[in-house]
């Protein structure tokens, strides 16, 4: 016997499954439960009460109406595809963040294209990446060289373009992002890097995406950017990461660790070392920019995202060497109210509790981190760092003065 056509399936128009190029019952289209309730031993659409099941082959069907409505998208999927292919700019991309951002919409099926001012090279391999996913990645990475600080030049140049989505990367100030704007009125998403660093300090933790913010921060320019996508009403979400880590890491977070464990120097960590603090992944964090992509949950909307433990300045010493193979390492607390550094900095940690609740990504874009703690420092160390390869040369004269009083005083 033929496939049996549902009842409401026809109406002027072609019978559903010839639409959706079904030709036996293995091949039918699957509803979601919920899309569906029972009636009188059949089921029935709830979006249009219609029946569409079959029960000489116990399969559904959805009727052709609410197939035009709604087409399903499987549980965590990300709403992209190769058909919903899109002309991306990131706005910087060839340091840290935007290095495997960029791999992850290339692979998507996107056209992407870097806008930088060309000092660096726009691609390079990395460590573990085949020569093949190299070649394939490099031939369809497009450029726009410029400075973002010519308004004249960004407005014209991405206009020609006509980019439909902009990731800002590298933005830190709202007079950056205006140009931008100006020039792209039909921009259907402007996915915005901003830093957990806008948070007014607090007593009470984590930090909620609907804490108080602090309009004299050092950040206070992504903190107005913010201010100016809500102004302008585009489609913007902003994503507010914690401390980030891994390969190709270009602020010193575990890096200075590295450096002083592969010296066998004790790590002088300030005050008590139980001060909390949180770190997050890169390549959790690119994650994260692409599962906004289009998806309307993530419509203006500010997200925290960065690991899920918490960790304190002791036990992440203890974790850098854990991941690079090191013994446990020697700490030496010291009070910085006691010792004059000058203009150098002792630590690259804000000396105080510091971390905030990733539950709304979890809970609105379905975001669980890849990575641990350990085994993130473990992939950092072996990609980067334990191929002697790093951003900065070891600098021990602040541990030096930091020894030397710690010596004096016992």
């Amino acid at each position: 016997m033929g496939l049996q056509v549902p009842l409401g399936a026809w109406s002027g128009e072609q019978p559903i499954y010839d639409e959706l190029k079904l030709q036996t019952p293995e091949n039918i289209f699957q509803k979601e439960e919920k899309d569906l309730r029972l009636s009188d031993g059949l089921l029935q659409s709830k979006q249009c009460g219609k029946l569409i099941f079959s029960p000489q082959y116990l399969r559904v069907l959805p009727c052709i109406g609410c197939y035009k409505r709604k087409v399903y998208q499987p549980k965590g999927a990300l709403h992209v595809s190769a058909s919903s292919s899109k002309k991306i700019l990131i706005m910087g991309g060839t340091r840290f963040i935007g290095v495997f951002l960029s791999r992850l919409l290339v692979k998507e099926g996107h056209q992407v294209t870097l806008f930088t001012r060309g000092k660096a090279p726009i691609t390079q391999q990395l460590p573990g990446e085949s020569d093949q996913d190299y070649a394939d990645f490099s031939s369809k990475i497009q450029h726009l060289k410029g400075d973002r600080k010519d308004f004249d030049f960004v407005k014209t140049s991405l206009a020609a373009e006509g980019f439909e989505i902009v990731y800002d990367i590298n933005g830190r100030e709202a007079d950056e992002v205006a140009p931008i704007l100006d020039a792209l009125p039909k921009i259907e998403q402007f996915i915005y890097c901003s830093s957990a660093g806008v948070y007014l300090k607090s007593d009470y933790l984590p930090h909620f995406e609907s804490d108080a913010v602090d309009p004299k921060s050092r950040h206070k320019g992504k903190l107005e950017t913010e201010s100016l996508l809500q102004l302008r009403d585009v489609n913007w979400t902003s994503i507010r990461p914690v401390y980030i880590y891994g390969p190709l890491n270009y602020n010193p977070v575990e890096e200075w660790f590295f450096h002083r464990l592969k010296a066998g120097r004790p790590i002088p960590i300030p005050n008590s070392g139980l001060q909390i603090t949180q770190l997050g992944h890169v390549k959790d964090l690119a994650t994260a920019f692409v599962r906004v992509l289009g998806n309307e949950k993530a419509s203006k909307q500010v997200f925290n995202i960065s690991g899920e433990k918490y960790v304190t300045f002791d036990g992440l010493a203890k974790a850098c060497a854990k991941a690079g193979g090191f013994p446990e390492p020697e700490i030496i607390h010291y009070n910085p109210k006691d010792i004059d550094f000058g203009k150098k900095k002792a630590f690259p940690f804000r000396d105080q509790h510091f971390f905030a609740s990733v539950e709304k990504a979890k809970s609105l874009l379905g975001l669980t981190p890849e990575f641990g703690l350990v085994e993130g420092l473990t992939d950092s160390y072996n990609l980067d760092f334990g191929r002697g390869t790093f951003r900065k040369e070891a600098d021990f004269e602040t541990d030096d003065i930091i020894l030397g009083k710690s010596l004096v005083t016992a």
